[in-house]
């Protein structure tokens, strides 16, 4: 029997969940594709909730986490910025190292 110590990382802010994986893999596809639509597409979600999410994470965090225009004639455009892409690499590097820390742990479980 193999036994793993297992779980999910979040940042919260007033007992909210504010940014966790799923969150950060959209901030990453909104700056790789410059749209919201595109990375909701990309993430089988709707723009609803995808622009939801956003916008919970730009109110919680005090600054515009993600800056959109509104489309026209060539569509619109979105942006994470610095504040958001510094997120992203935390969020990331936090993740990793609980992983690693999970992953290490597991190999000492013994009952």
């Amino acid at each position: 029997m193999e036994l793993q110590f297992t779980g999910k990382l979040y940042l919260e802010v007033n007992s909210e969940r504010v940014i966790g994986p799923g969150r950060v893999e959209l901030l990453e596809r909104i700056h790789e594709s410059g749209s919201i639509r595109q990375a909701a597409i990309q993430m089988k979600m709707s723009y609803r909730q995808a622009w939801q999410f956003i916008n919970h994470m730009n109110t919680h965090f005090g600054e515009a986490i993600v800056i959109s225009e509104r489309g026209g004639k060539g569509g619109g455009n979105a942006r994470v910025t610095l504040k958001g892409l510094e997120i992203m690499r935390s969020f990331k590097d936090l993740h990793e190292r609980f992983r690693e820390f999970l992953k290490e742990n597991s190999k000492h479980i013994e009952f």
